[in-house]
């Protein structure tokens, strides 16, 4: 948008051309000034501006030469140029316009500061300011005060005979007191040339640092920048507690074509509660949160918060640490976590305090946070943000949350973070029609609204809108340390038909259902946060079988596209499958023992975590435990020897809080884990803590076993044993490490003992020891297993030279290694 010009100041009810007119009508002999025309001192010029009456015309200045010098001084060239009698007089009424004057009651102003604040004008200095609900305003400039003539309105003006603009504050009064401020309209923009280039261009990658709010010292004043993007508003004021939420002395400015408007307010601070009002095209007004907020209030209150961070990091031997190794060759065991309902009631602080002991004294890698952003709705968990880069207040300050990260990486503990770019609600203070018109959301209907969760889907598309969500992945990166996101619900973002009928959808330039400004957006994602956050890993959640989700982007495939660059992918498939098989009871098992081997058809084709996440676990799909068919002994026993196999399946482990224990009950939000099954005094405690102990020792042999993680993306790293005795209920395979250094898994999913059960392996290795038996008593087994070394014989069994026999345990999974 271009900036008006500079504004006429002409009286409401006397246009300045008028004026112009009259002072220039009469011949002859002109009326004297009241200020020396020449020589004249410029402190003696204010005292006697400050002895005239309000109202009164603060002076007049001599045309020709220093008119057109005035003109220039604020970079104008008069409309017209017309020689002027050198005795003339051009007076200029100060007051604002009744055009500007209406625009700016009405907040439908793209330039503010081209009329209020001091401007050099023919005569002077014109001094304009709005303060609504004020009773007089002055000027103060060293020890000299002048009083603004009160123009009605809140509006205030004076011009004074000055050859230039002096430094000066504000001497407000109201009712009962007086303040003196700086002037917000006097000062240059806050935002840089080259900030609003890169916004314009879609590749401002610190966009938190430009735009939001921002508590800063600017040309020597202190107080907060507002910066917010809305391109098709008529107008924006922020409005917050340090105006008594009225925006409409705080107009901000437009800068040009970028759709950023902006303000510094002086005297504003952290701890400021504000908004911004804009006024949409139809000339009707909203009142907005912040899209950039860095800091909310507690929901179900909505207002942003000014706040910038003093927190002082301990982490840096962590972050140095985690860009040895990529995580697909790493130990990668994750715990996934509700903070919220974790243990219900601990702040981000006192959550530090427990999380970190508990998840590493359990040996995870990692913990996952479900979404940590702003939420308005609790039962959303998280999935339907409205504030994408304020950590939920719920919990404590921005700073709060920094403290916990910190402290679970001083525990040698990786954080994972849901992050949430596919769509956002629809609630009428956030992004929705955000400046009166589509534009976070798809402009179709049709594309903008989220079949499924009633949602608005972003417009990938969009390079501004794109910005945001890349700026938004790296800020949580970088600003909170977080060492991966895990990317909610890819799959609904990459078809245009996700859960939509036909006629419901309009396919792609080339005929097809995939959304390419989607596919553009995640390689840039990817791509960006490789490039600039070391160490860092993203994570698709991406259900279908959409080819090369964790191919690099420059990498094509089969289907044509890049890789979309994520770097690792949760194993849907493998999810459902497997736990399909356990559903069944032992006796039918073998009819669906193909659940349990599919997956290492396209084993290979991602790098994949292996997911028993939050979902598994809610809306009637019972707890993990609980899923297991039979009386309560084999449902423990199915359980434990689920999870012995999971843990040596090829992909990384993801295992929701709460399974760890063999919680019966789904989870609920409201509560959390039903940690007094924990409880001495409970009569199945040891049950549950039996249970515990086991996934303890399948991370600890985990972590210090590479052939479990080293090779995980690679088919070198597996081979199956016996991948077909599905009368037997038996599954066993071998995994490699880099070295070749190897460990048996051998799973038996019936109920019963087997004597002797033969097992093909490797002649290389004299002799096998049992280093983890899911049926041991201490788990809460029957205790069957073989505590001395196996040797092989020379027998040839499963297509290996040699063989070993062994027995195995009911419901139970046996690792063993070499002795």
């Amino acid at each position: 948008m271009t900036p008006r010009p500079e504004s006429s100041g002409s009286h409401p009810e006397q246009p300045a051309e008028q004026v112009s007119q009259k002072a220039t009508a009469k011949k002859g002999t002109p009326k004297k000034s009241p200020v020396k025309k020449a020589g004249v001192r410029k402190d003696a010029a204010v005292k006697r501006a400050a002895a005239t009456q309000p109202g009164k015309k603060a002076g007049t200045k001599r045309a020709g030469v220093e008119k057109t010098k005035a003109q220039q001084a604020v970079g104008r060239t008069p409309a017209v140029e017309r020689p002027a009698p050198p005795e003339a007089e051009i007076a200029v009424s100060p007051a604002v316009g009744t055009d500007d004057r209406d625009r700016l009651l009405n907040g439908t102003h793209h330039a503010p500061h081209s009329v209020l604040g001091a401007h050099p004008v023919p005569g002077g200095v014109v001094f304009r300011t709005f303060k609504p609900y004020a009773q007089t305003v002055s000027v103060v400039s060293g020890d000299l005060t002048v009083a603004l003539h009160d123009d009605g309105g809140g509006f205030f003006s004076a011009l004074l005979p000055l050859r230039e603009i002096p430094a000066y504050r504000l001497l407000v009064t109201y009712e009962g007191t007086a303040r003196e401020i700086e002037d917000a309209y006097r000062l240059l923009p806050s935002l840089g040339e080259f900030d609003l280039h890169l916004i314009g261009e879609g590749r401002h990658e610190e966009l938190w640092t430009a735009l939001g709010a921002h508590p800063m010292t600017h040309q020597g004043v202190s107080g907060t920048r507002f910066a917010v993007w809305a391109p098709n508003a008529r107008g924006v004021r922020v409005t917050g507690g340090f105006n008594l939420w009225d925006g409409t002395g705080h107009p901000m400015r437009s800068l040009g074509s970028s759709g950023v408007w902006e303000l510094f307010v002086p005297g504003v601070g952290e701890g400021e509660l504000y908004k911004f009002e804009i006024t949409r095209p139809d000339g009707s007004r909203t009142l907005r949160a912040d899209p950039m907020a860095r800091r909310t209030e507690v929901p179900p209150a909505t207002s942003s918060i000014v706040t910038s961070s003093r927190y002082e990091w301990g982490d840096a031997r962590w972050l140095e640490r985690r860009a040895g190794v990529p995580a697909h060759q790493s130990p990668f065991s994750v715990y996934e976590v509700h903070l919220p309902s974790w243990r219900p009631g601990l702040t981000y602080r006192r959550l530090a305090e427990q999380l970190p002991a508990y998840v590493k004294d359990l040996g995870f890698t990692h913990v996952e946070l479900m979404p940590v952003a702003e939420h308005p709705f609790g039962g959303s968990w998280g999935y339907q943000v409205t504030g994408f880069y304020a950590p939920t207040a719920r919990l404590g300050t921005p700073d709060d949350f920094r403290y916990l990260v910190d402290a679970l990486h001083q525990a040698g503990i990786g954080v994972l973070m849901d992050w949430v770019p596919g769509h956002f609600p629809r609630d009428e203070w956030a992004l929705a029609e955000f400046d009166g018109r589509p534009l976070y959301e798809h402009e179709d209907p049709l594309r903008a609204a989220h079949p499924d969760w009633g949602t608005l889907e972003f417009d990938f598309g969009r390079r501004e809108v794109r910005n945001f969500l890349v700026a938004n992945a790296l800020y949580w990166c970088e600003e909170f340390h977080i060492d991966g996101l895990r990317v909610d619900a890819v799959a609904s973002m990459l078809y245009l038909d996700y859960s939509r009928e036909p006629g419901q959808w309009t396919p792609n330039e080339h005929g097809g259902r995939e959304n390419l400004d989607a596919v553009a957006f995640l390689q840039e994602m990817n791509a960006t946060v490789y490039r600039r956050v070391p160490g860092v890993v993203t994570i698709a959640e991406e259900s279908t079988a959409w080819d090369g989700v964790t191919r690099a982007t420059h990498h094509g495939g089969p289907s044509g596209f890049g890789g979309l660059g994520f770097g690792l992918k949760w194993n849907m498939g493998w999810m459902h499958d497997s736990l399909e098989y356990m559903s069944h009871d032992p006796v039918h098992r073998g009819h669906h023992h193909h659940e349990m081997t599919f997956s290492m058809v396209y084993a290979y084709s991602e790098n994949y975590v292996l997911p028993i996440s939050h979902d598994e676990v809610v809306h009637g799909k019972r707890s993990l435990v609980s899923k297991m068919p039979g009386d309560w002994w084999r449902q423990r026993a199915d359980l434990r020897a689920y999870l012995g196999f999971m843990w040596a399946h090829p992909g990384k482990q993801l295992l929701f809080m709460g399974q760890e224990f063999a919680q019966g009950a789904e989870w609920s939000e409201q509560h959390g884990p039903d940690w007094w099954l924990l409880d001495p005094a409970y009569g199945a405690e040891a049950d549950h803590r039996g249970v515990r102990d086991l996934v303890r020792d399948l991370n600890t042999e985990y972590g210090r076993t590479p052939a479990l993680w080293r090779c995980d993306t690679e088919p070198s790293g597996f081979r199956w044993v016996a991948g077909d005795a599905a009368e037997d209920n038996v599954l066993a395979f071998l995994r490699y490490d880099s070295d070749g250094a190897p460990l048996l898994a051998v799973s038996h999913f019936a109920p019963v003992v087997r004597e002797e059960y033969r097992i093909g392996v490797p002649d290389d290795v004299p002799a096998w020891h049992e280093v983890l038996n899911t049926d041991a008593a201490r788990y809460g087994g029957s205790d069957v297993g073989r505590p001395d070394p196996v040797k092989p014989e020379p027998r040839g069994w499963h297509g290996f030279p040699a063989s070993i026999r062994l027995t195995l345990p009911p419901l139970a999974t046996v690792w063993l290694r070499p002795a």
